[in-house]
């Protein structure tokens, strides 16, 4: 009996010990978190690896079935234009902000896409547009929302950024403050599109929006995302809103955290869809900080965002860039407009969800 207890007690330190650094081992395990699931080289399952810029058009009721081939290689077409405005920028050493700046402007001025020229109508056939942009260095912010007369949201947005120790513009402000900066306004006439008015009729009649050359509602808004030679990172987004929207109404594209936000150390990120859910979630910022303390890779924690949306009963998608270069681009919608380009010069475009 002596020597049973004595066995027992010679075992109880080797055991003890190795019980305490399996412990240590699980809590370093859940520290590094998704960290250690792959080569910091590699790309994450469900992402992309080593992408410099991308951008989205929208997300919605988008499928091979509803999209006319006419219609299908002008977004194609579209968005393939902006990639590789963003990437020359960028390929040319200029800064992620300005990248997202190139490639946002060549969608305001598509009628294709709900932003700038494109942009749908309020409930009195009106047209308010918004615009946000950070960059990830710095932290600098710049946003503007419900203004009528400016021809590229984006870059006003932008200059709120860099000249005013503001972040945030609303309406008849944001364009006197335009003015003051020395921007060109436009009447209102020049985002009418007849597509829009067509879509403001069907929807004050109670009819699908969509017809030949149109999509649904949700379809449209324009961000970008980049991550320069310096491995800066920016993020953009642009919109008009939703068709039919009432007058006044703010959705997430404006506002920091929510439909846009830029952190080099973790990830950049423009959204699209539903605002109002966007803006309860938090989204933007919400994916920046499951990476940041739940060390979480961008894909899984892009794809939590979205799914933080549907459970409140939203739609929409994201496009994240984190600062590896990993690119992920979940949404819960049938199709999103969207595309990317690798440090290679490789330009992909995709719209419908089986790509």
């Amino acid at each position: 009996m002596y020597a049973l207890t004595a066995c027992r007690r010679s075992l109880r330190r080797p055991l003890l010990i190795l019980g305490l650094a399996l412990a240590l081992l699980g809590g370093l395990v859940v520290m590094l978190g998704d960290r250690t699931a792959r080569p910091a080289s590699a790309a994450q399952s469900g992402s992309v690896g080593d992408v410099v810029f991308a951008v989205h058009g929208g997300a919605g009721n988008i499928t091979r079935q509803n999209t006319p081939p006419e219609l299908e290689a002008q977004y194609r077409a579209a968005l393939e234009t902006a990639l590789r405005a963003g990437a020359q920028v960028v390929d040319q050493g200029g800064e992620a902000t300005d990248a997202v700046k190139a490639a946002i402007v060549t969608m305001e001025d598509n009628p294709l896409f709900n932003s700038g020229k494109g942009a749908v109508m309020t409930t009195d056939a009106g047209h308010e547009l918004d615009a946000s942009i950070m960059d990830g260095r710095t932290l600098g912010t710049g946003a503007v929302t419900g203004v009528e007369h400016i021809k590229n949201p984006i870059m006003l947005a932008d200059k709120v950024r860099t000249t005013s120790r503001h972040v945030f513009f609303a309406g008849l402000g944001a364009e006197l403050f335009a003015i003051d900066r020395g921007f060109d306004l436009v009447t209102q006439d020049y985002f009418f599109t007849d597509r829009r008015w067509q879509s403001l009729l069907n929807a004050k009649g109670g009819k699908s929006e969509f017809n030949f050359g149109d999509l649904p509602p949700t379809t449209g808004t324009v961000g970008a995302v980049a991550r320069d030679g310096q491995g800066d990172l920016a993020a953009g987004t642009s919109t008009g809103g939703l068709t039919n929207k009432p007058v006044g109404r703010i959705g997430d594209s404006p506002i920091i955290g929510a439909g846009t936000y830029a952190n080099n150390r973790t990830v950049a990120v423009s959204a699209t869809g539903t605002g109002e859910f966007f803006i309860r979630q938090v989204v933007a910022h919400d994916i920046s900080t499951l990476m940041d303390y739940a060390h979480m890779r961008v894909d899984r924690a892009a794809q939590g965002g979205i799914d933080k949306v549907a459970a409140l009963g939203g739609d929409g998608g994201v496009i994240a860039l984190d600062h590896d270069g990993n690119l992920a681009t979940p949404f819960n919608t049938t199709g999103m407009f969207r595309g990317y380009v690798t440090s290679d010069g490789g330009v992909v475009v995709k719209m419908f969800g089986d790509e």
